[in-house]
């Protein structure tokens, strides 16, 4: 590992919660506090919320006076994504997660998405947005979203949309230290309570990988020896 992407972890961060929180909560940083700049009142969808970085997510713009609404598979994620500062859990396989937005904005829909889901939330997504919007795709757990008419964007209120990295936004050693002394101060505070749902060790590896393609698992998953 080069030592310039190395980061020192302060007391009262132990070494899972530091496996669990590093790639997850600087990937939150750069969505929440940089791409948008979640700000008190402003209401936000965060699909997979009871996901890792969903988790983080919830509690950190809940921390910073947000209204978050997180898409969930099940009625268990709900209630978990809830209890980590989700104010509106949808339960996206019963529930049309954009009649939600539109009902608890009474209509007035909102600045940001973020979604790591891709081709099965993408669309819809751009319906939840207010016009000039800013739709943030940063993954595609259910498949690439595939070629798009950019004059969607225009059609759907001259939206913005950005694919950021984490390698990107940290590739300068200034920026990852900055990124990453914002995620200590938010956990070093209790805003946001790190918690590893499953460990496995190492040699189930490929076992960790099956629960987490069939969505059994919970937030974190730590590998251990």
């Amino acid at each position: 590992m080069p030592a310039d992407r190395l980061v020192v972890l302060p007391q009262g961060i132990s070494d899972q919660q530091a496996a669990a929180m590093m790639l997850k909560g600087l990937t939150v940083q750069y969505l929440i506090r940089q791409i948008h700049k979640v700000a008190k009142g402003d209401t936000i969808l965060f699909h997979a919320a009871a996901g890792g970085v969903g988790l983080i997510a919830c509690q950190w713009a809940k921390s910073l006076g947000a209204t978050v609404i997180g898409t969930v598979g099940n009625e268990e994620k709900a209630k978990i994504a809830k209890a980590h500062g989700c104010d509106y859990p949808v339960i996206y396989t019963r529930e049309d997660f954009v009649a939600r937005v539109k009902e608890i904005t009474r209509d007035q829909k909102l600045p940001v998405v973020y979604d790591s889901v891709g081709k099965d939330t993408f669309m819809k997504s751009l319906d939840c947005l207010k016009p000039k919007g800013m739709m943030v795709s940063f993954g595609q757990s259910s498949g690439s979203v595939g070629p798009i008419d950019l004059g969607v964007f225009g059609q759907k209120g001259s939206l913005f949309f950005t694919r950021p990295t984490l390698n990107t936004y940290a590739a300068a050693r200034p920026d990852l230290s900055a990124m990453a002394r914002d995620l200590f101060e938010v956990v070093l505070s209790g805003a946001v309570k790190i918690e590893v749902k499953q460990t496995y060790p190492l040699k189930d590896a490929a076992q960790a990988h099956r629960d987490l393609e069939s969505r059994k698992t919970v937030g974190s998953t730590v590998l251990t020896v």
